[in-house]
């Protein structure tokens, strides 16, 4: 579940760069209309599979203020600076540079355990590092090839990755996914749409941008975040990260051939330093249960 959610996400990330560079859409509109209609989507499913069972997650206040943190800190959060980063550089790069985000996780594990990383966690936190460095620089550091916006927006989405992965706690063991994610998504919605106004942007209206959108909401988030935090309820937010690892390599992939996307050789290189860390810490934390 952890893996198809991973691709779905990639390529949602590219439907949104086609959204940005084809159709003059922009991440603020983009990330309300997708976060409010997915939810409704997914409260819509709630209720069809357990009636007014569904509206249980509101019934104590602590469940409903934990819900709303997450809607507000987590989901939301996550979605908006992930998009900027989309519409700051490309989908490719954006995927990638969230997916520092296991190396962060780690380290709130580590705090939490209260215990060193090992070597081989250290080495990974390292390598992501030095993947970070190359892929902004390709190695001068006179120089960056990567703006400083897409650089921060990239960073700023690893860290709300985190926030995504934990503010949930026993939510998701306690109640249903459609019950989490679709209350969740439709406040996250409902803020953003009051925040940003999405009715007041112009764009190309067309087949194109209809068929981008409905990607976006229905198979990026829908279905994606279903999936993704069913996964990360059985075998915890570090292990779910790690095998949703494939988000990028599909971004990019797809962004490669579809969009027609540029890297040099030292975007790549970047890309699997980054990536060959969260395979290392798949190594070091292959037999490690990590609870949310």
């Amino acid at each position: 579940m952890a893996v198809c959610g991973g691709i779905c996400w990639g390529f949602s990330g590219c439907c949104g760069q086609f959204l940005f560079g084809a159709k003059g859409a922009k991440a603020p509109w983009l990330v309300s209309l997708r976060l409010l209609f997915a939810g409704l989507i997914m409260i819509a499913v709630g209720f069809s599979l357990h009636g007014r069972r569904n509206m249980d997650i509101l019934k104590k206040k602590a469940d409903t203020l934990r819900l709303l943190l997450f809607a507000f800190c987590g989901i939301s959060l996550c979605q908006f600076t992930y998009f900027m980063a989309i519409e700051a550089s490309n989908a490719g790069t954006a995927t990638v540079l969230q997916y520092l985000s296991p190396v962060l996780i780690l380290l709130v594990v580590c705090f939490r355990e209260k215990r060193y990383p090992g070597w081989l966690e250290l080495a990974a936190i390292f390598l992501s590092l030095l993947g970070t460095f190359v892929l902004g620089t390709h190695g001068n550091i006179h120089t960056f090839y990567i703006t400083g916006n897409a650089l921060f927006w990239g960073l700023a989405a690893a860290v709300s990755s985190v926030l995504y992965n934990m503010i949930p706690g026993s939510l998701i063991l306690r109640y249903d996914i459609y019950q989490v994610l679709g209350f969740g998504m439709f406040f996250g919605g409902v803020l953003m749409c009051v925040l940003f106004r999405p009715w007041e942007y112009e764009l190309i209206w067309d087949t194109e941008t209809g068929a981008a959108l409905i990607s976006v909401i229905v198979i990026g988030t829908a279905v994606a975040f279903g999936l993704y935090l069913q996964g990360v309820s059985m075998i915890g937010p570090l292990k779910g990260s790690i095998l949703a690892s494939v988000e990028p390599l599909s971004a990019v992939i797809i962004s490669v051939f579809w969009l027609g996307t540029s890297f040099a050789p030292a975007d790549f290189l970047g890309f699997g330093m980054i990536l060959g860390a969260v395979l290392m810490l798949t190594a070091a934390q292959g037999k490690m249960s990590d609870p949310i």
